[in-house]
C-alpha cells in the first residue's frame, strides 16, 4: 500500500531511541524526510549512524533541545522548517515520567512527570498546529501510553500527563478539523525499549521479586503473550499520519495485546 508519504517533512520528537527511531525509520522506508529531535547530541548521534547505514543522510535532519523549556517548540519548529520546509507532520514521542511507588510520591515527583511528558508533548504541538492550520493541512500523532486509561498503583503522575495528553488529543483534533489538520495518539502498552527497564524495575521492587520475575508476570498478563515491538508501534503511526487514515482525526488507539479488553 502506498501512504503517499514521498518528500513528506516529519519531526519527531524523542526521534533518537525507542519507538520514536522506529517511527524514524519507517517513515524513512516511505520516502519521507525526517527531523529527529532528541534532548542529548550523542543519542542523535548515534540514531544518524543507524539510519543513514539504510537511508539517505540527506534526508536525516537533528536537533538537540529540551521540549520541557516552552520557548523550545517554537525554536525547533523554525530550525526544522529553516532545513526541510514545512512540518507536514509531528509525531510527538519525547519524554517519558518515572515510574514511582506510592510512598515515594512528592509533589515534585507530580510536577516532574507533567514536564516531562504532558508539556513537552503540548509545547511542540502549540505552534506546529497552529502553522499547519494556517496551511490548511498537516496530521499529528502522539504516543502517549496505555497508563492514562487504566490506573496503576506505580505510574499515578505519568498516568495523570497521559490522561490529559489524551484529552487535549481529542480537543485538538475538533479545534482544527476544519482547518485541514488531523490529530491521533497511539497508546502503547508494554513496549520493547530501554523505558521498559525502568518500569521494569519499580515493579520488581513494588512485589518483592526479580526483574526477571516481574518481566515474566508482565509477558503472561498479555493475552497475545509477548510485548510490543517498537516497529509494531510505529506501523500504526505511520499509517495514522499518512494520507490513508484522511478521514481519522481524534482517536486514540490502544496497542496493548488485549491486556484491556474493554469498549470505550
Amino acid at each position: 500500500m502506498d501512504l503517499n508519504l514521498q518528500h513528506k517533512h516529519v519531526l519527531i520528537t524523542g526521534g533518537s531511541k525507542g519507538i520514536g527511531l522506529a517511527c524514524a525509520e519507517n517513515f524513512l522506508n516511505e520516502g519521507a524526510k525526517v527531523t529527529l529531535v532528541s534532548r542529548t547530541p550523542q543519542n542523535l548521534a548515534n540514531a544518524v549512524e543507524q539510519l543513514s547505514a539504510k537511508y539517505p543522510a540527506n534526508l536525516i535532519h537533528t536537533i538537540a533541545a529540551d521540549l520541557q523549556i516552552a520557548t523550545a517548540g517554537e525554536e525547533v519548529l523554525n530550525l526544522a522548517e529553516k532545513h526541510f520546509g514545512p512540518v507536514d507532520i509531528l509525531v510527538n514521542s519525547a519524554g517519558a515520567a518515572k515510574r514511582t511507588p506510592p510512598e515515594e510520591l512528592t509533589p515534585e515527583v507530580w510536577h516532574a512527570a507533567m514536564q516531562a511528558k504532558y508539556f513537552s508533548y503540548i509545547h511542540m504541538t502549540d505552534p506546529t498546529i497552529k502553522r499547519m492550520g494556517q496551511r490548511g493541512s498537516g496530521a499529528i500523532v502522539n504516543v502517549i501510553g496505555a497508563g492514562g486509561k487504566i490506573a496503576s498503583p506505580i505510574h499515578m503522575p505519568g498516568g495523570a500527563a497521559n490522561a490529559a495528553l489524551m484529552l487535549a488529543n481529542a480537543g485538538m483534533a475538533s479545534a482544527y478539523a476544519a482547518k485541514g489538520v488531523r490529530v491521533n495518539a497511539v497508546n502503547p502498552g508494554l513496549t520493547l525499549t530501554d523505558r521498559l527497564q525502568e518500569g521494569m524495575a519499580a515493579d520488581a521492587k513494588a512485589q518483592g521479586i526479580t526483574e526477571t520475575e516481574a518481566m515474566q508476570r508482565a509477558n503472561a498478563r498479555i493475552p497475545m503473550g509477548r510485548m510490543a515491538k517498537p516497529s509494531e508501534v510505529a506501523d500504526a503511526v505511520v499509517f495514522l499520519a499518512s494520507s490513508r487514515a484522511s478521514y481519522i482525526t481524534g482517536v486514540s488507539l490502544t496497542m496493548d495485546g488485549c491486556m484491556t479488553p474493554v469498549v470505550f
